[in-house]
């Protein structure tokens, strides 16, 4: 308890520019990795190849890879502090993974629903937005809920860029105070009160959908 109060502070900030950066990636990589799905099942052999590269790309190569990427070579030419080349690369790299869930959960969807919106007047565009996505979406939630609690660990990443976030700080406070189990152990519940909230919703989620159905 008296590392946790004498470095409080230093644990807050940590905890701050996790928070902020899980969000950030959470909203970005929702936003891309949907685009991305819509992309690989439209028809044009364009979109599905641009799609379908994007998500090769990003899913099989290392996140550290990706971070350090943006961080060293990017920043050369975009000035960019550690949070935000690491907040970017987390987006990239998780919307990766959340296409291939959406995408999933479009191709469960008959193919007769989005015929039959087309045959009704709408765009493949409204289609996808009415019709197909909050049906997709239902079905992707497990996974969907897998992918931002992965998200949130995945943003200690941030510590190798000078990110700020919860592992930078714990790092110094372990460094400082030569008690490496006791910081990492703090470090650990403070990932809790991220990670266990959102779990519990993901699945409170989950069996409302089931009721509702």
């Amino acid at each position: 308890m008296s590392l946790f109060e004498q470095n409080f502070s230093v644990f807050l900030q940590g905890f701050g520019y996790t928070l902020l950066a899980s969000i950030f990636a959470l909203v970005g990589s929702l936003i891309l990795g949907t685009i991305f799905a819509i992309m690989q099942v439209m028809n044009s052999k364009v979109a599905r190849s641009i799609g379908n590269i994007y998500v090769q790309i990003f899913r099989n190569i290392p996140l550290l890879i990706i971070t350090l990427f943006f961080y060293l070579a990017v920043a050369k030419v975009i000035k960019m502090t550690g949070f935000t080349a690491g907040t970017i690369a987390l987006t990239l790299y998780t919307s990766a993974f959340i296409a291939e869930s959406v995408r999933a959960g479009i191709l469960s969807i008959e193919a007769g629903q989005m015929e039959g919106a087309r045959a009704n007047g709408l765009t493949f565009g409204q289609a996808m937005r009415v019709i197909i996505l909050p049906q997709a979406f239902k079905v992707a939630i497990p996974s969907l809920g897998n992918q931002f609690i992965n998200l949130v660990k995945n943003s200690s990443i941030l510590a190798f860029v000078g990110g700020l976030d919860l592992m930078y700080q714990g790092n110094i406070v372990a460094a400082n105070s030569f008690d490496t189990f006791t910081t990492y152990i703090i470090i650990g519940l403070f990932y809790l009160l991220i990670t266990l909230p959102l779990s519990y919703y993901i699945q409170h989620l989950e069996h409302k959908l089931k009721k509702n159905a």
